[in-house]
């Protein structure tokens, strides 16, 4: 997915999706908004304490919701394939970079 969308393509996906999870008057992802949500993303089976536990998994500062670098942490820690091909994706960026400065 990385690949086919690239860096710019991935963080826009990562955006939309996080726009389509957040509670628009907060501004953040809350429990309420994730559950009202989820089912856009495809999480319409997860129980009340699966989202309670995403939540406090992906919630590095402690407020009870995430914020967008947060909810994006978390999909790249719950996604290893996103994950790899992110570092496939740095890697070819940083070569292209490389080889035209030399």
């Amino acid at each position: 997915m990385a690949q086919k969308l690239g860096g710019d393509g991935l963080i826009g996906e990562l955006c939309n999706g996080f726009e389509l999870l957040m509670d628009g008057d907060k501004g953040v992802i809350t429990f309420d908004s994730l559950r009202k949500n989820s089912a856009l993303m495809g999480l319409q089976d997860f129980s009340d304490d699966d989202l309670m536990n995403m939540l406090r998994e992906g919630d590095i500062d402690g407020d009870g919701a995430l914020n967008q670098m947060e909810f994006c942490v978390l999909m790249f820690r719950l996604s290893p394939r996103l994950m790899a091909e992110s570092e496939l994706l740095l890697e070819s960026v940083l070569q292209q970079e490389f080889d035209n400065y030399y």
